[in-house]
């Protein structure tokens, strides 16, 4: 197997594609996370960054907490639980297809936003998997297309995900001015103490949406955050970016080589280099 020579992580998941890899890729980092391949095609990443498809479906509320422990009693085998969920009336293939394959997309988002560290390979393990799976190269492509968009619309991805928003003092439903129906709950969700990051686990949306919406919060003042400082109490370095709308979002950009770096590294970052160490 030559995967494991390659320089970074979208290099690796392109030669396991090419060989037809069915299997566990696990990658060190922060937060890291794991990366679940089907005859070389992305199933499934499970990341601390980001929901999975099970708390998505279960935070949700669209499938009861009974109902999904019933089901996993009954087909304890994960890459065909979907299918015992479909069979039993519980969720739609199409509505589950899109839930699996967004989660893999967010999944590869979350894990770019920080450095990447070693990855090793094992041998398959149970997952509830997208049908048939995810292309290496567009998830590469996507990831480096969200990226890019939030470099742009605001700085620095990985500090995004830091902020810790503030309602505006009498902003709410009933301004004339206030949020789509859409954004309500996250706007529900700000209190000063969360993050994007918590805020996406508290609502079981993805974590890329979620950024996109506290935004577009924000370009309405409705909520605000100190940006002269991180979390951490050193300054920002992000470069604030004129403020444009993230609701109008720009067609994305056409697919380049991936870059090359040295081993160990993470999906593309917003400057076109690869993030991870």
């Amino acid at each position: 197997m030559k995967a494991p020579s390659a320089r970074n992580v979208p290099a690796l998941l392109l030669g396991l594609r090419e060989e037809g890899f069915s299997g566990t890729v696990r990658v060190s980092g922060h937060p890291g996370g794991t990366i679940h391949l089907r005859n070389g095609l992305v199933g499934a990443i499970e990341t601390p960054g980001a929901p999975t498809v099970t708390s998505t479906l279960l935070t949700l509320g669209r499938i009861s907490d009974e109902a999904w422990l019933a089901a996993c009693a009954a087909e304890p085998d994960a890459d065909r639980l979907g299918g015992h969920l479909v069979a039993a009336g519980l969720i739609g293939a199409a509505e589950l297809e899109v839930v699996c394959a967004a989660a893999v997309f967010d999944g590869a988002f979350a894990m770019a936003l920080s450095a990447l560290g070693r990855w090793e390979l094992s041998d398959r393990e149970p997952a509830l998997v997208a049908e048939p799976g995810v292309e290496p190269r567009q998830l590469a492509e996507e990831t480096s297309r969200r990226m890019t968009l939030l470099s742009r619309s605001w700085g620095a991805p990985s500090e995004l995900t830091r902020v810790r928003p503030t309602v505006v003092t009498g902003s709410g439903p009933h301004r004339s001015d206030g949020p789509a129906r859409r954004h309500q709950d996250i706007l529900d969700s700000v209190n000063g103490r969360r993050t994007p990051r918590d805020i996406a686990f508290k609502l079981g949306r993805g974590l890329y949406a979620v950024m996109l919406d506290v935004m577009r919060l924000e370009a309405l003042n409705l909520v605000r955050w100190d940006t002269t400082a991180a979390p951490d109490g050193r300054p920002s370095t992000a470069p604030r970016a004129p403020r444009t709308d993230p609701s109008t979002e720009a067609p994305a950009p056409k697919a380049v080589p991936l870059p090359k770096r040295r081993p160990g590294g993470g999906f593309p970052g917003a400057d076109g280099v690869q993030m991870g160490g």
